[in-house]
């Protein structure tokens, strides 16, 4: 009886996994996703940051609450990138690769001039996340009514004016 109890609690366990370990999951694949990216283009990878998660949290929670797309103001000098699109449609890899699909109007050269369409906002996102400068990430995703939010800050910051981006 006892091991009949043992066995049940496990495979409940196995059938439902802690949060923390669904956490660890998203932000796995959501740093694979950066790295993969930054290693084709020769840059070193990122790590992951659980402070910055943290922050992308509290935003990303606070925007699908409001129903907004918009910018933090108290970012505490990290970069930024924001994603919003249908609930659960979405893998974190397609979250990412809408930041990665800007590359088709990059091109190499000192922020802001680094867009083949004259305005660096068409590869903003994509500059943050293959900045050179930029070490640390942490994202997070909350739920909306109907969407979800992806939030991504970055340590140090990117998009900084006059500096190359490769």
């Amino acid at each position: 009886m006892v091991v009949a109890r043992l066995l049940l609690a496990a495979s409940l366990v196995l059938a439902f996994p802690a949060h923390a370990d669904e956490a660890d999951a998203l932000a796995s694949r959501l740093l694979t996703a950066h790295n993969a990216e930054r290693v084709r283009m020769g840059i070193g990878p990122l790590r992951w940051s659980p402070a910055l998660a943290d922050q992308a949290q509290a935003w990303a929670s606070d925007l699908a609450r409001r129903g907004t797309l918009q910018h933090s103001q108290d970012r505490q000098g990290a970069g930024e990138n924001l994603w919003m699109g249908t609930s659960g449609y979405y893998t974190p890899e397609a979250m990412v690769g809408a930041f990665i699909g800007e590359r088709r109007h990059f091109r190499s050269g000192s922020f802001p001039n680094v867009s083949t369409t004259g305005r660096w906002s068409d590869v903003g996102h994509y500059t943050q996340l293959i900045w050179p400068g930029t070490r640390e990430v942490g994202c997070a995703v909350a739920k909306g009514r109907s969407f979800d939010v992806l939030v991504c800050r970055y340590l140090p910051a990117g998009n900084i004016i006059s500096q190359r981006v490769p």
